[in-house]
């Protein structure tokens, strides 16, 4: 777990560029900082020369953590280097295959494993790593650069290719050093796409000059010709389609016999573990294999919020006391300013869960003792668990061919008849963006009257979906879930130095759990299918009890009323007037009278003045020596 970066030019860049790129990584890898450089011949340079080729890694070590297994790492010829940025699990066998083949390992770690699979097998190897991943393979015999995302999304990776030159990493904010002045500037679209959903959904970043690289891609990028082309290597629908076509054993693909697998391979550390426990479903599974497989001394950690309707920590509790598993219980408090504004940094743009806020305390709380965590990330896309899933089938009879013509118009609405009108207008689909939006596509038009958005900016989905709610859940996870939940966890853990494991999202898993059929994936209440590996579902009474969201109380941060005095303003100086002042005025209501916004609504507009402010000031004070 660590931060990566690195650039390829074509004309020799300041070494002062790649001492700014670690410092802003180096929260992702607080044990160890380092980079490689090469002239554009090729030929290693002294880091403190200037460079048209550098890698750079900050590292968090969590297997083998002495120095030899620090990166970049390269091959015994310097041809072949890999900066690395995740966990790939279960490799050992396909390492003794590559030394009978006469490699030779000189580390323990997952790192040198990747690399020596990479000089062995060439792209070849992605179908052998399991685990999460953003990793860049520098092969200068080829003279090739290859980035490389995951396949759900679990890790970030953001690039920059403009003129031919080509610049990487794991944080925007790392790459405002390699960004030309002239694109320094926001992307308009990433400002709306922004207050649709919350988050800037992929490939967008908040700089028109910065894209993220999906989930299951990867891009070749050509030294020579100076050219990046991305190509997919995995989805959830061919995946499926070949194991059915395969003759591999039921036992090898028994969901069963996978979320066993991906829970223990996900213990393995030098380091701590620990278990991030709610009182729901999903990390009561994960602690009850923990439990029943020899890990009672592994440590949970609880958010608590006081005076709460989400506050879980007292079920938590009794679940841990029930797995006879050590519990933490984790007092949230109301952010002060000052860490509003970290947080709001340590999200890198802008990004407007209101979870992120106790997730970025409770990794904070972990962090001091240990230095993994797993979560029960995953359960609700697999198995239709929220509660937004039941409410829009509701209206699937419609489906796509059932609408009413729809004129957007400017307004400040968001609840009763202009709601459901909005919605009549939209297909089936599209108005499934309303269930999960920030704002609505009539309150961005208010806010932003001389910006006009398409409804939405989510990805479509390439899954040919075999019912209503199979729609949804392809919707969710080829957005949602690497663009909003997968990034939240990312970044609140990372920032903390603190590698978070999701194992119910194992892609062994999640292939195993696809191809189950609809009665025994879609229960009600959801998730009964848990009920074969973990009876302490029933023996809790998880089942009927209310699910609730990991969302504070917003109202006391609210409340601090001089952070709202001047935001119209702020928006609008900041966004060159894409939103405009009056709207946030009327869209906030005056003092005396209820506001139009929620608080979830206000949280946003507060988090994007604070993040383009903090943006704006690294991009201009930030100089290209």
């Amino acid at each position: 777990m660590c931060g990566i970066g690195g650039f390829s030019h074509q004309s020799a860049q300041s070494p002062a560029l790649v001492q700014l790129m670690k410092q802003a990584l180096r929260q992702r890898g607080p044990d160890a900082q380092h980079s490689r450089s090469w002239d554009s011949n090729g030929q290693p340079v002294d880091p403190h020369q200037a460079a048209t080729l550098a890698l750079v890694h900050t590292r968090l070590a969590i297997i083998d953590p002495r120095p030899e297994a620090d990166q970049p790492m390269g091959n015994e010829d310097g041809s072949v280097w890999i900066s690395y940025n995740g966990e790939v699990y279960d490799w050992q066998a396909d390492a003794a295959e590559l030394k009978r083949q006469g490699l030779v390992f000189h580390t323990r770690s997952d790192t040198e494993f990747i690399l020596r699979a990479y000089q062995y097998w060439g792209i070849g190897l992605l179908p052998r790593l399991r685990g999460k991943f953003a990793l860049a393979i520098l092969d200068l015999n080829q003279q090739v650069l290859w980035l490389i995302t995951d396949r759900l999304g679990l890790k970030p990776l953001v690039y920059s290719l403009i003129d031919g030159n080509l610049a990487f990493a794991s944080l925007v904010r790392a790459l405002i050093p390699l960004l030309p002045r002239s694109q320094r500037h926001w992307s308009p679209a990433a400002i709306d796409a922004y207050l649709a959903h919350r988050s800037i959904p992929c490939p967008h970043s908040i700089f028109s000059g910065i894209n993220r690289l999906p989930a299951g891609h990867y891009a070749r990028f050509d030294l020579r010709q100076r050219k990046l082309t991305q190509h997919r290597y995995w989805s959830l629908e061919s995946a499926v389609q070949s194991h059915a076509d395969s003759e591999r054993s039921w036992e090898d693909l028994s969901w069963t016999v996978q979320l066993r697998q991906a829970i223990e391979l996900r213990t393995v550390a030098d380091r701590p573990v620990g278990l991030f426990l709610s009182g729901g479903i999903d990390s009561t599974v994960v602690a009850s294999h923990l439990a029943d497989s020899g890990h009672q001394d592994m440590r949970t950690f609880t958010a608590a919020f006081a005076d709460s309707a989400f506050d879980e920590s007292q079920q938590a509790l009794r679940t841990a006391r029930h797995l006879h598993l050590n519990a933490e219980i984790i007092a949230i408090p109301q952010p002060s300013p000052e860490d509003f504004r970290q947080i709001v940094a340590d999200l890198d743009e802008p990004f407007a869960d209101p979870g992120a806020l106790p997730l970025w305390y409770l990794a904070r709380a972990a962090a001091t003792q240990v230095k993994v965590v797993l979560s029960g990330d995953g359960g609700d896309e697999l198995l239709g668990g929220y509660k937004r899933y039941a409410q829009h089938l509701r209206s699937a009879w419609r489906k796509n061919r059932w609408k009413i013509p729809l004129i957007l118009t400017a307004s400040p609405e968001a609840k009763g008849w202009h709601k459901l009108l909005l919605e009549a207008g939209l297909g089936w689909l599209d108005a499934y963006s309303l269930r999960f939006s920030g704002f609505n596509p009539c309150q961005r038009l208010f806010l932003q009257p001389d910006f006009k958005g398409p409804l939405h900016y989510w990805t479509p989905p390439d899954w040919q979906e075999r019912s209503p709610l199979e729609q949804l859940l392809a919707i969710d996870r080829t957005n949602v879930l690497p663009d909003y939940i997968l990034r939240k966890s990312d970044l609140c853990s990372m920032c903390h130095g603190l590698e978070l494991r999701a194992p119910l999202l194992d892609y062994r898993l999640v292939e195993a759990i696809q191809r189950l059929p609809p009665q025994a994936r879609f229960t009600q209440p959801p998730k009964q299918l848990f009920r074969q590996v973990c009876p302490a579902l029933d023996e809790l009474g998880l089942f009927a009890a209310k699910k609730r969201g990991f969302n504070p109380p917003l109202g006391p941060l609210l409340q601090q009323q001089e952070w709202l005095s001047d935001l119209g303003v702020r928006l609008e100086q900041l966004t060159n007037g894409q939103i405009q002042t009056t709207a946030v005025k009327r869209l906030l209501g005056a003092s005396n009278r209820p506001r139009l916004a929620s608080d979830e609504q206000i949280l946003q507009l507060l988090i994007l003045a604070e993040s383009l402010q903090q943006l704006k000031t690294l991009a201009d004070n930030t100089i290209i020596l």
